[in-house]
């Protein structure tokens, strides 16, 4: 179990915090707005009403301690860019950040944070994805050009194997099928898809396209 900061408890704040807290770890929310704390106080481990921008109440608050704090204040940039200088002033050993504009990008860059967030323009690039590649029910990227794949298999793909599927892409590597609660994690290329498996596929982006158009 571990110990995380969310600073900043609004639609993105407040999502991040309920779900760290779901998955057992305590979880410290703070703003400066009451009604946010208050929203949140029955959720958390502790839910605290503070000006993020004031270095002594951070440290009053013992930041330093937790595994990671994540700062997600929303239209105010000055004090994003405050809150971040004083969590690294105090010691604070990971911190996440969501940023608001490329001119926000750019400055918390300089700033030796560990990772910076965009929630909209992510969201928007999947949705774009989810648009564009239905048949994909989630994807992660692993770097640049190499992303993992999660596909449902429908009614046109039950019954063919699995050299049909990845055939002329050899640079695609299944890496699990799921069948109701069993998992198939050395693939043969003659095992046969049934309606409703979950294909895991992990390959560059190129091969992934080529091969998804033949699953429209």
């Amino acid at each position: 179990m571990g110990q995380f900061a969310v600073i900043g408890l609004g639609s993105f704040g407040a999502t991040v915090a309920r779900e760290l807290a779901a998955s057992k770890h305590e979880v410290i929310g703070i703003d400066s707005e009451k009604k946010y704390v208050e929203e949140l106080a029955q959720d958390l481990t502790h839910a605290v009403i503070a000006d993020a921008t004031d270095e002594r109440v951070l440290r009053e608050l013992n930041l330093q301690k937790c595994d990671a704090v994540i700062v997600a204040i929303g239209e105010d940039i000055e004090a994003s860019i405050l809150c971040v200088l004083h969590l690294t002033n105090i010691g604070v050993k990971k911190i996440w950040v969501k940023a608001k504009t490329k001119a926000h990008h750019m400055i918390l860059s300089h700033l030796q944070v560990d990772k910076i967030i965009h929630p909209e323009e992510d969201m928007g690039v999947r949705v774009a994805q989810a648009l564009n590649y239905p048949i994909v029910s989630r994807y992660m990227r692993l770097d640049h050009d190499h992303y993992i794949v999660k596909i449902i298999i429908d009614s046109k793909l039950h019954g063919v194997h699995a050299l049909g599927v990845t055939q002329n892409t050899e640079q695609i590597k299944i890496l699990l099928v799921q069948r109701n609660l069993t998992m198939f994690y050395e693939v043969q290329p003659t095992f046969h898809f049934e309606e409703n498996d979950i294909l895991i596929l992990e390959g560059p982006l190129t091969e992934l396209k080529k091969l998804l158009r033949r699953f429209e």
